[in-house]
C-alpha cells in the first residue's frame, strides 16, 4: 500500500482510506460479523487510515471497530483514526429539533469525549468538523479544538465538505494547521476540480480526502446531476479503458482520481474483503493524461475549451 503525509504534519496515511459508515449494517450479528471481517480485511490489505463519524450507524460503527481493534491493541499505533462530528439529526436533543450543525464549544467536547468513549481509545490522530455549521464562529471553534489539543485528545484536525472561503476562515483564527478537506469527489460530482477547493489544497498543501469516490460508476453519487445519456457515455468509456488496463471500471475510477496532482485520498467504503483488497490496484496502473482528459470529454459530451 502506497502512503501518503497529510498536509505539513508529518502525519502518514495509507493513500486509500477505509471509510466505516456501512461496516455495522443493520446491526444484525451477521452484519456485525461481515464488518468485523471487512475491518481486518482493509488492515490485512494495508489500509492505516480508517474514517469514522459519530452519526455512522448512530455510533456502532464506532463500538464495532473497538471490538475489532481490541482483538489487536498492539496495532493501534500503527493506525490512523479519523473521527468527525457536528451534524445534529432531527430529535437531538428535542422531539421537535430540525436536523442541523453544531459547532458550540459545549458540544464538540462532550462528542470528542463520546467518540473517543465508543473507539475505546485515548486520543483521534485525526478530528474533522463534519459539515460547515452555517452559524459558526471561527473564533470559538478555533479555541475549542486548541482545547482539544492541549487536553492530548486530539492531535490533529480538519475539515469535511467546507468550501475554500470557509475553511480560509477557521485557519485565519487557528494556531494549528488544518490538514484535510474531505469532500465529495467523483465522476458525477466535480464541484471540487472548479470550486477553488482542489487549488486551495495545493497552495496551502491541505490533504483531500474523496468520499463517495465511486459515485456515478458503481452507485449513484449523492445529489446525482448526470443524464441516461452522460452514464451511458461515461460507462462505455471506462469499458474501454478496462479492458486497456486490463481491470475493472471502479478501479480506473479510482485511478482517475489519484492521477490528479492534488495527492486525492479516495474513500473506499466497501465491506466486501475482496474488494478492499482489490481497490489496492488502483495505485499500481500506470494511467495517462490522455485517458484522464478522454473520461472527461465523454462525461462532459464535449472536448475541453
Amino acid at each position: 500500500m502506497e502512503t501518503t503525509v497529510l498536509g505539513n504534519s508529518g502525519l502518514a496515511s495509507s493513500r486509500l482510506v477505509y471509510g466505516c459508515m456501512r461496516i455495522s449494517g443493520d446491526n444484525s450479528p451477521a452484519d456485525r460479523d461481515k464488518g468485523k471481517r471487512a475491518i481486518r480485511a482493509a488492515i490485512d490489505a494495508g489500509y492505516t487510515h480508517f474514517d469514522h463519524a459519530d452519526i455512522y450507524g448512530g455510533g456502532v460503527c464506532e463500538t464495532l471497530f473497538a471490538e475489532v481493534l481490541g482483538e489487536m491493541p498492539h496495532r493501534r499505533e500503527e493506525l490512523l483514526i479519523t473521527g468527525k462530528c457536528g451534524i445534529r439529526l432531527p430529535g437531538d436533543p428535542h422531539e421537535d429539533d430540525p436536523k442541523r450543525y453544531d459547532f458550540s464549544r459545549r458540544y464538540l467536547l462532550d462528542s470528542v469525549d463520546a467518540i473517543l468513549q465508543r473507539l475505546g481509545v485515548d486520543y483521534l490522530d485525526l478530528f474533522l468538523l463534519h459539515r460547515p455549521d452555517y452559524l459558526f464562529s471561527a473564533e470559538e471553534v478555533a479555541g475549542t479544538l486548541k482545547m482539544l489539543e492541549e487536553s492530548g485528545k486530539v492531535r490533529h484536525f480538519g475539515v469535511s465538505n467546507f468550501r475554500p472561503s470557509q475553511f480560509s476562515l477557521l485557519q485565519s483564527f487557528c494556531p494549528m494547521p488544518l490538514l484535510v478537506n474531505q469532500v465529495q469527489l467523483n465522476i458525477d460530482n466535480m464541484g471540487a476540480f472548479s470550486d477553488g477547493t482542489l487549488d486551495q489544497c495545493q497552495e496551502l498543501n491541505i490533504s483531500p480526502m474523496a468520499w463517495c469516490p465511486l459515485g456515478g460508476v458503481v452507485y449513484p453519487a449523492w445529489g446525482s446531476t448526470l443524464t441516461e445519456e452522460q452514464s451511458g457515455r461515461i460507462q462505455a468509456e471506462l469499458a474501454r479503458q478496462a479492458e486497456k488496463y486490463q481491470t475493472e471500471n471502479w478501479i480506473v475510477i479510482l485511478a482517475w482520481l489519484l492521477k490528479h496532482t492534488a495527492g486525492i485520498l479516495p474513500i473506499v467504503g466497501s465491506t466486501q474483503p475482496l474488494r478492499i483488497q482489490a481497490a489496492t490496484k488502483s495505485l499500481e496502473l500506470d494511467y495517462s493524461a490522455a485517458d484522464w482528459y478522454r473520461l472527461l470529454e465523454v462525461r462532459n459530451g464535449e472536448e475541453v475549451p
